[in-house]
């Protein structure tokens, strides 16, 4: 389901280049929005997916508090 929903975004954008195209018939605009929405859409099916992964942590000291000197 999340990446469904940050996909909905590129999907827009690109509908919104196709209609640009119907009403203009301007290429380099229709071009931009689609390239546009197409690179967000595969950089969100790249990144979404890690999302949730923490990545490496540094180790820890457990005699350490902040408040004692």
């Amino acid at each position: 389901m999340r990446l469904l929903k940050y996909l909905g975004f590129p999907v827009l954008i690109i509908a919104v280049g196709i209609i640009y195209w119907i009403v203009s018939y301007e290429t380099s605009g229709t071009v931009l929005l689609i390239g546009f929405g197409i690179a967000m859409g595969v950089m969100g099916w790249v990144l979404v997916p890690t999302f949730s992964d923490v990545g490496p942590t540094a180790p820890t000291d457990h005699d350490w508090h902040e408040r004692r000197t």
